[in-house]
């Protein structure tokens, strides 16, 4: 794979793809080209088919049974639940031994996110006593992560790392706040068998965490089959996100020393066999020590950093960008 890739990338493109992709500034970077280009393509001569492309509807059927949704929805339900599961992941580990692990440091972003909910609805509902929108007091409650975590990283590493977990504990906290009150101020059917399903699903969770299972796969299936339900229910999907997150283990299969010391076993095993040979391909002494050291680094890291690595480029440069296409296409009156 290496030899294909360095043919097919000159070493100055390569290196400095490398170097975009591995920017934390890039992807903001990428995240706000995509709402400029939704906002000029919303109100260019085109204006149409932006619109049709995200009411084209998808469908996800097995058997009898089908979920049909549009393609906007589709991305703010099911690819922004992937969303909030990373940013649920950072949260997590930031409680546990980051910049949010203390109680007085939990605390702020907490109460941020809570006066970033009420005084704008005090405020809209101080505006529109009265009148026919007065009820609309939930609309601006919720903050726009998305976006908020895209103008936070154009920055790049000038942003200190307390402030962006502090922004982001905000921003999850004040989503799902005003996901609670959309649910019970502003949800009429909630569908009781599926919120039920979805409490089964994550009692399932707490299981596997209790009999300390440290496989992803058990966990992101539960977490699918959680999303379903969360999505059927009336509750908007991405909860299930933030849920799935907070139940991935964060402990490891293989204790850090016990890594060194293998680490090195394995090390060792190899440099001696490279010794007695000048062969310029490995051989399969060596290949056997570095499939070893492969196989032990991914023991050592624990399920929930594993998620979160696999996660970070796929959300960067994928989910977020797309979302800002789908959503930031407002139309702008000629007036």
């Amino acid at each position: 794979m290496a030899t294909v890739e360095r043919n097919i990338l000159p070493g100055g493109i390569r290196s400095s793809f490398q170097r975009f992709i591995q920017t934390e500034t890039s992807s903001g970077v990428v995240l706000l080209t995509m709402a400029v280009v939704a906002l000029a393509w919303a109100n260019s001569p085109w204006a149409e088919s932006y619109h049709s492309l995200w009411h084209q509807s998808v469908r996800l059927q097995a058997g009898g049974w089908l979920l049909e949704k549009s393609l906007a929805h589709w991305i703010n339900d099911g690819l922004m639940a992937l969303f909030f599961l990373y940013v649920g992941l950072e949260i997590k580990r930031e409680l546990l031994v980051g910049e949010l692990s203390s109680v007085r440091r939990a605390l702020l972003p907490v109460a941020m996110a809570l006066g970033g909910m009420i005084v704008p609805a005090l405020l809209f509902s101080a505006v529109n006593a009265g009148g026919l929108g007065s009820r609309g007091w939930g609309i601006p409650m919720a903050t726009d992560i998305a976006f908020a975590l895209g103008v936070l990283l154009l920055a790049g590493s000038r942003v200190p790392e307390a402030l962006k977990m502090a922004l982001l504990a905000l921003a999850i906290v004040d989503d799902l706040g005003a996901v609670a009150v959309i649910a019970v101020f502003y949800t009429s059917d909630l569908v009781t068998s599926h919120m039920l399903s979805a409490l089964g699903i994550l009692s399932l969770l707490a299981l596997l965490n209790y009999f300390r299972v440290k496989q992803l796969a058990p966990y992101l299936l539960l977490g699918f089959l959680l999303w379903l339900e969360v999505l059927q229910s009336g509750v908007h999907a991405t909860v299930a996100g933030v849920l799935l997150a907070f139940s991935i283990p964060v402990k490891s299969k293989l204790d850090p020393s016990v890594y060194e010391e293998k680490t090195r076993a394995s090390l060792k095993a190899f440099t001696e066999v490279s010794r007695i040979t000048d062969h310029a391909l490995l051989t399969d002494g060596q290949q056997s020590a570095l499939h070893e050291i492969r196989q032990i680094a991914v023991q050592v890291m624990s399920p929930l950093q594993r998620l979160e690595h696999a996660l970070k480029d796929l959300v960067a440069f994928g989910i977020m960008p797309l979302f800002a296409l789908a959503n930031a296409g407002v139309t702008l009156p000629s007036d």
